[in-house]
């Protein structure tokens, strides 16, 4: 089995989720069934089967957040010590050479990824581009709206 790469906030993010399904959302869905089988026929029983539904989507995620943690590389950026290199967990900070824009990026397993809050996954373009350099190299991103470089201004463990 392949592991999966997770930073500490992402774990903890899945095993909330976990236990919420496994502690509330589980049960609510047994309560919302019984209700629907209360009603009488179930051949025609509209909450009965949306209750299923849910019902078999809720198990389903509960195997795969299960799988994920099981199969999980958790790390810890702040006790990385990759002299200076961007690695999985490091925060980038990065300029844009033709327009000078300035971007920060952490790189985080594919769960976590969230371009808005500067999260961008392990698997991205910019990602597989800057993984392996330095501070003041630059790295091109092939992305579908074309190649932009990106110079590293910095990389933190944080």
């Amino acid at each position: 089995m392949n592991t999966i790469p997770l930073t500490v906030r992402g774990a903890e993010k899945l095993k909330e989720e976990l236990h919420r399904l496994k502690t509330v959302e589980r049960h609510s869905v047994i309560q919302a069934i019984a209700e629907a089988r209360a009603q009488g026929d179930l051949s025609e029983n509209a909450e009965y089967e949306a209750a299923k539904d849910k019902q078999g989507f809720i198990e389903g995620r509960i195997l795969e957040i299960e799988g994920k943690l099981a199969a999980a590389q958790i790390i810890d950026p702040k006790t990385l010590n990759a002299e200076g290199r961007v690695v999985f967990g490091s925060t980038v900070s990065l300029e844009e050479e033709e327009t000078g824009a300035k971007v920060s990026y952490q790189i985080v397993g594919d769960d976590e990824a969230d371009l808005k809050l500067g999260l961008v996954s392990i698997s991205s373009p910019i990602a597989r581009a800057l993984i392996g350099k330095e501070v003041g190299d630059v790295a091109e991103v092939r992305a579908p709206g074309g190649t932009k470089s990106y110079e590293i201004v910095d990389v933190q463990y944080v």
